[in-house]
């Protein structure tokens, strides 16, 4: 079975265009068939802060109003998007930007109000897996938006993290996938202050002893938990840490494994 790599970039790579500018150059040197994943929370906080729109985040997660949405899809879709496509086309990748609206790629339902009512935010239904790879066979690298559909014609905010590990299930039913988080930390580090005390290895076993000494906590637990769904569901490998970890001869990051 043929190799699938799903990278996935968090906001602050995102945010200084210098990182982008070097994580990009790896990306396309990143051999074999690839999709890129990316966020870009921190832009629409500042976009819509201009707008004169307050964001409103419950446990690290947006509330998304009717004009929170407007704005997240000009960014995501649009400013973000089409800048890190444009960015790639240079590097003679031949990328197209697409939302889960695009060949109904991604479809999703809004989530339902419990202790929060989160607005227009989406929990991944179904990816179609078959129709991306046909952009794949086309030799296009797809590169993913924040944004899904419902199929109703309604847009909605999905966490970038959980579209990369969904893509990831769902491709894995025509490829061996290998996904990778970058973001800004080496890996899942074991004392935050210490940016060197990378975790090299993080199975079910481990995890829970993280878990409890309440080493893993925060933003980072919904990471770890989409990883160990991905995981159950069928894709091969996933790795977390800073682009380094996209060059070979780099091991310096935590691999999760079940």
């Amino acid at each position: 079975m043929e190799t699938l790599k799903i990278v996935k970039i968090g906001g602050n790579i995102i945010e200084d265009e210098t990182s982008l500018n070097a994580f990009l150059k790896l990306f396309s040197n990143l051999e074999g068939k690839k999709i890129l994943v990316h966020g870009g929370g921190k832009r629409a906080t500042s976009v819509a802060l201009k707008l004169g729109i307050e964001s409103q985040m419950v446990n690290g997660r947006r509330v998304t109003d009717a004009k929170t949405l407007e704005v997240i899809t000009m960014v995501y879709g649009g400013l973000v998007n089409k800048n890190v496509v444009a960015k790639l086309q240079a590097l003679n990748v031949n990328a197209i930007g697409l939302t889960g609206a695009d060949v109904n790629s991604i479809s999703s339902e809004k989530r339902p109000i419990k202790e929060v009512d989160f607005g227009f935010v989406g929990d991944v239904k179904k990816v179609a897996h078959e129709s991306i790879d046909k952009l794949i066979q086309a030799d296009f690298i797809p590169v993913f938006c924040a944004i899904t559909h419902d199929g109703n014609g309604q847009l909605l905010n999905t966490n970038a993290d959980t579209i990369t590990s969904q893509v990831a299930i769902g491709m894995s039913k025509l490829y061996k996938t290998s996904v990778y988080y970058c973001f800004e930390l080496n890996g899942v580090l074991e004392n935050i202050q210490d940016k060197n005390s990378v975790i090299k290895h993080i199975d079910s076993k481990t995890y829970k002893y993280l878990l409890d000494r309440g080493i893993i906590a925060d933003g980072m637990l919904p990471k770890l938990e989409n990883c160990f769904d991905a995981l159950k569901n069928g894709v091969n490998t996933i790795n977390m840490g800073n682009t380094d970890m996209l060059i070979k001869a780099n091991d310096n990051f935590t691999k999760i494994t079940l």
